[in-house]
């Protein structure tokens, strides 16, 4: 079974987070709290790590993965941010949405949308999350933990030890998770489409309705 580590919310323990860095680096695959949901994830470069997580989630090999990140500054060498697009992060960021945006060349083809090539990208309002990827000094590879079948995702701590302690490498938990995934916001054009609403408020952005 992986070590399964209780972090705190407001200060985590940088012994934990080491840890958890650690095991991101050899190529290991992660239970981990965002802002919103628990999610599942690895480092950019780490092929099998993310096979892995293909497996545990049942995904195909179209399935888009978000990239999260500690800094609008770091998320910029990973995707293109015109005037507009930084403007409405400053104001949305850290926080609850998920960004669509044209991909650099930093970014792998096999991460990327093969038609739009771009990247869905996030920066959780958390300091689980900052902390763990100010670490790592790059961004994480992230899906949410929702089981195939399941209407939402996981939530309960005990649960998420016992369910998935045997098929990733580390574990951090920090209390109940949530059950809404994050606004996803496509920024390829102008003006924005929202294409899921999520926990992220769409009136506080002046976005609108999503879009079919």
């Amino acid at each position: 079974m992986a070590p399964c580590v209780e972090l705190h919310p407001v200060n985590p323990q940088p012994r934990l987070v080491a840890q958890a860095v650690a095991v991101l680096r050899a190529g290991g695959l992660l239970v981990y709290p965002t802002d919103t949901c628990y999610a599942l994830g690895c480092m950019i470069a780490a092929r099998e790590a993310q096979e892995r997580l293909r497996r545990i989630r049942q995904l195909d090999a179209q399935h888009d993965f978000s990239l999260l990140f500690s800094s609008i500054s770091q998320m910029a060498e990973y995707a293109k941010l015109n005037d507009r697009a930084y403007a409405l992060l400053r104001k949305a960021l850290p926080g609850p949405y998920t960004f669509i945006l044209p991909a650099t060349k930093d970014v792998p083809r096999r991460l990327a949308d093969p038609r739009k090539r771009s990247i869905g990208v996030r920066i959780p309002d958390t300091p689980v999350c900052e902390r763990l990827i100010t670490d790592l000094g790059e961004p994480l590879m992230s899906s949410t933990l929702q089981l195939p079948g399941a209407d939402a995702p996981l939530t309960d701590p005990d649960e998420i030890g016992e369910v998935l302690g045997g098929q990733v490498d580390m574990v951090l938990l920090s209390g109940v998770g949530g059950v809404r995934c994050s606004t996803v916001v496509d920024l390829l054009e102008w003006p924005p489409r929202t294409l899921r609403e999520g926990a992220g408020d769409l009136r506080s952005l002046g976005l609108g309705v999503v879009v079919p």
